[in-house]
C-alpha cells in the first residue's frame, strides 16, 4: 500500500442529508477544487471553524465514505452519539453550506485493494458501513467483478444509510448483501434477517468464510464481538483486518 502524505486543507459543507433518524450525510468540497488521493478504507481528522474567532474546534476522526477519485468527500455522521468521547448532540447536526472545515489526512491502515483481495467478506455495524461504501464505489467505478458478501448490522429497518445505492450495487456489483436488524419491532415490517453478527450468521451468509478476507468495521463492542464470533470459527488473525466506528 502507499503512504501517502498527511495534508491540511481547507474543505466546505456542500451537502447535509437527514439519511435516516439517526445518521446525517454531509458532503464537502476542497477550496482548491483537487481531490484528496487515498485508498478505500482510509479516514479524515475534521476540524470545523470557529465563524467568530477563526480558531479550529476539536478534531474529529471520520472514515472516508466516498471514492478516491471524487473531487468531494462525503461523511456519515451519528446525531446524537451514546458511545465514547463524542457523548451527545454532534456539532454537525448545526453545520449550513458552505461552512468551513480543515480536513487532514488521510490516515489509517484499514485499507482494500481490490486487485489484491478478489474475495472479501465485509461486516458493518451502523456508520461503519463507511469505509465499505467507499471500497464499492471504488469497485464500481473500476468495474472489478471480486466476490463480495457483505453483512450489515442495523438497529432498525429505517437505519439502512444508502439504501437504494446498496440495493444498485447488488445488480451492478453482484453483491450479496445481507441486513441484519437487531432491534425488530410489531409493525415495522421488517421480513429479513435479525440479531447480531454472530458465527452462525457467518457461516450461513459466508460458509466459504476462510477462502475470503474479512473485513470490520463498526462501534467498539460490534467489532470485538465480530471478531471473537471469527476466532470461534478458527478464522486465522492475519485474514481479518479491522476499524472502529466508521
Amino acid at each position: 500500500m502507499t503512504d501517502y502524505p498527511v495534508v491540511e486543507r481547507k474543505y466546505a459543507i456542500s451537502e447535509k442529508i437527514d439519511e435516516t433518524q439517526e445518521v446525517l450525510v454531509i458532503g464537502m468540497k476542497p477550496e482548491d477544487g483537487k481531490p484528496n488521493i487515498f485508498d478505500p478504507g482510509m479516514f479524515m481528522m475534521l476540524y470545523g471553524i470557529d465563524k467568530q474567532t477563526g480558531e479550529r474546534h476539536v478534531g474529529r476522526a471520520l472514515s472516508i465514505a466516498s471514492d478516491p477519485s471524487s473531487i468531494n468527500m462525503e461523511f456519515f455522521i451519528i446525531k446524537n452519539p451514546t458511545h465514547g468521547e463524542h457523548i451527545g448532540r454532534s456539532h454537525f447536526n448545526d453545520v449550513e453550506m458552505n461552512d468551513q472545515f480543515i480536513l487532514r489526512g488521510p490516515s489509517g491502515q484499514f485499507r482494500f485493494d481490490p486487485a489484491k483481495d478478489s474475495k472479501v467478506l465485509f461486516i458493518a455495524g451502523g456508520t461503519g458501513l463507511a469505509p465499505f461504501m467507499s471500497m464499492l464505489r471504488h469497485m464500481r467505478l473500476r468495474n472489478d467483478s471480486n466476490d463480495v458478501i457483505m453483512l450489515y448490522s442495523v438497529k432498525y429497518p429505517g437505519e439502512v444509510i444508502r439504501k437504494q445505492e446498496l440495493a444498485n450495487m447488488q445488480n451492478s456489483l453482484k453483491l450479496k448483501l445481507t441486513v441484519t436488524v437487531t432491534r425488530p419491532a410489531p409493525g415495522d415490517g421488517w421480513t429479513g434477517q435479525t440479531g447480531h453478527v454472530d458465527s452462525a450468521m457467518i457461516q450461513k451468509y459466508a460458509p466459504d468464510f476462510l477462502e475470503r478476507m474479512t473485513y470490520v468495521c463498526g462501534p467498539l463492542p460490534f467489532v470485538k464481538a465480530v471478531k471473537d464470533a471469527l476466532a470461534a470459527l478458527k478464522m486465522p488473525q492475519n485474514r481479518v483486518s479491522a476499524d472502529v466506528w466508521g
